[in-house]
């Protein structure tokens, strides 16, 4: 697996470092407590505790992995102000045909909200929108085919 770039606001980076540190220093000595007291309960092939226990354990594990990995290639982005859409834009677009505008937020994969208005820049929107300025007409592929979108303000 290629590790590529993971874009976060500082303020996400500062949310998994500390989610990070709470799974390694509280939620690890917790899972082995709740094991060892599963092991002192006898016969481990039927051991309900035990095996919920393991269960804990390697959901905890795949965290700290996952976060880490995303740490490790992060690139802290702030919210730009440049005349091109990048990660941290904050953009308004009028999609063809339509009078109405919608706002979205280019981020990383780590902070994609919909209902929040925040899209992947590795979506199908935020990877036909990066490098266009204000003015452009782009378009892209969707499920219910292609859609064309003006891009009328980048913020």
């Amino acid at each position: 697996m290629v590790d590529q770039k993971e874009y976060l606001t500082k303020e996400r980076f500062e949310e998994l470092s500390k989610e990070l540190d709470q799974l390694k220093k509280v939620k690890r000595r917790e899972v082995a407590e709740s094991l060892e007291y599963a092991k002192s309960l006898g016969d481990l092939s039927e051991n309900a505790e035990y095996h919920e226990a393991r269960d804990m354990q390697a959901e905890i594990e795949d965290r700290i992995a996952k976060i880490e990995n995303v740490l490790k290639s992060a690139e802290i982005v702030s919210d730009t102000h440049s005349d091109k859409v990048t990660v941290g834009s904050t953009v308004v677009l009028q999609r063809a045909g339509d009078k109405g505008e919608q706002t979205f937020t280019i981020v990383g994969s780590e902070e994609i909200d919909v209902s929040l208005g925040k899209v992947s820049i590795h979506s199908p929107l935020g990877d036909a929108i990066v490098g266009k300025k204000k003015g452009d007409t782009f378009s892209f592929s969707t499920p219910k085919g292609k859609v064309e979108y003006k891009i009328t303000a980048i913020k």
